[in-house]
């Protein structure tokens, strides 16, 4: 697995696994619940990986989205 990109976003997030789900890449999302333990948001960033195979093509696909 290959981290592509991280966020705290949640409506970004949810973006992102669209764009690459809709390009047949299955993203693996780390950290998410953790990044929520205390209900006040995300405190920690949300990583967003994928096959190590796909990782090039997954940050093509992401490239104009802003990073936090």
């Amino acid at each position: 697995m290959e981290e592509i990109f991280r966020t705290n976003d949640l409506v970004k997030l949810s973006y992102i696994r669209h764009v690459l789900s809709e390009d047949g890449i299955e993203p693996f999302v780390l950290d998410e619940h953790t990044a929520m333990i205390d209900g006040r948001g995300p405190m920690v960033p949300i990583r967003v990986t994928v096959r190590e195979d796909q990782a090039d093509r997954a940050r093509w696909l992401l490239r104009e989205i802003d990073r936090d």
